[in-house]
């Protein structure tokens, strides 16, 4: 816990000191992650985006969204895909000036908490799991849904020893059997099934509102200095989810994204059956972007400073969303 509050107060001194005005852009740097198979990825590999945008388009690999917004801080990275909604409310309630332009990608079953298999614990008796010892990627979606869950379950958190790991760590540390459970995504998370089970479904979880969504975001200074550039990145974005939900694209989409991902054709298939890609009106409506995401993130904010994550939250996220750059696209898309 105290490492994620170092790391916030290093994140809000590097934007502030670092986030000057940005010269002539002459190439875009996008974070992304890998073992996480998105339609946009397809786009990826066939240089649509550089065709679109005019300019190279460098992609560069992190695992976790809280180490993309120390990039974004920094100036090394002008837009984060699919960056956890936690690890956003994180920098920004540490003052880093972050805008959410768009919902990357819904994911209640991709994101969870695994049981190790010999301990024989689940819903029904997890209470069993305090004294445990957890892996967790903190400042994640994965941190916030495990703070959801413990609270449910009526688990003491500092009856836990809670250990910062990435998924992939995580997973090598459960099925090495040096720690009692483990919370991840993506490729981290099918590993960690292999040596346990979740305490409850994506369904389930959804029910007590722990909601799970990834988002892109930007610095405000960039969007402010260069909207069209992100209204044309997040319009190849969507057209890429338009295909991909379509059905046009096929098993030769697929096999793409798999391979950008980094996943065999199993494993990609196994991944993206759990995620979904809403479309841009659905973005735009009142349940996401229009109001529903502004309020979530404050009820996000909320729960780490119950626990001791952060500090403090903002009275607001209303300046932290930004719906231009999207609207853009969306009326690029129906030539309007």
């Amino acid at each position: 816990m105290n490492k994620l509050l170092t790391s916030a107060a290093a994140i809000t001194a590097v934007a502030m000191s670092t986030q000057a005005a940005l010269a002539d852009l002459d190439e875009l740097t996008v974070a992304y992650f890998l073992e996480w198979p998105m339609p946009m990825m397809e786009s990826f590999a066939e240089g649509i985006y550089e065709e679109a945008l005019g300019m190279p388009v460098n992609w560069v690999s992190f695992e976790t969204g809280t180490a993309m917004s120390a990039a974004m801080a920094s100036g090394d990275v002008q837009i984060a895909v699919s960056q956890g909604l936690p690890p956003f409310v994180v920098a920004a309630s540490a003052g880093q000036n972050l805008q959410i332009i768009d919902i990357a990608v819904t994911y209640s079953d991709n994101d969870n908490c695994v049981v190790r298999s010999d301990l024989e614990i689940d819903a029904s008796n997890a209470s069993e799991l305090a004294g445990s010892r957890v892996a967790v990627p903190l400042g994640t979606a994965a941190h916030y849904g495990f703070l959801r869950q413990m609270e449910h379950f009526g688990i003491d958190l500092a009856s836990l020893s809670i250990v910062d790991m990435a998924p992939p760590e995580g997973a090598a540390a459960l099925s090495q059997g040096s720690i009692d459970f483990a919370c991840g995504y993506g490729g981290g998370l099918q590993r960690m099934l292999d040596y346990g089970n979740v305490l409850l479904t994506g369904a389930e979880k959804e029910e007590l509102g722990i909601l799970v969504f990834d988002v892109t975001s930007a610095p405000e200074s960039f969007l402010a200095e260069y909207p069209d550039v992100a209204a044309t990145f997040l319009r190849v974005t969507a057209e890429a989810n338009e295909r991909w939900a379509s059905g046009e694209g096929g098993d030769e989409m697929l096999q793409t994204v798999a391979n950008q991902a980094g996943l065999d054709w199993d494993a990609a298939v196994s991944a993206v059956a759990t995620m979904g890609f809403p479309t841009v009106e659905a973005q735009l409506s009142e349940q996401w972007l229009g109001g529903g995401v502004q309020e979530f993130m404050l009820g996000v904010a909320n729960v780490f400073v119950e626990n001791g994550s952060i500090d403090s939250a903002l009275d607001s996220y209303e300046g932290n969303v930004n719906i231009g750059p999207l609207t853009q696209a969306h009326a690029e898309m129906n030539g309007m």
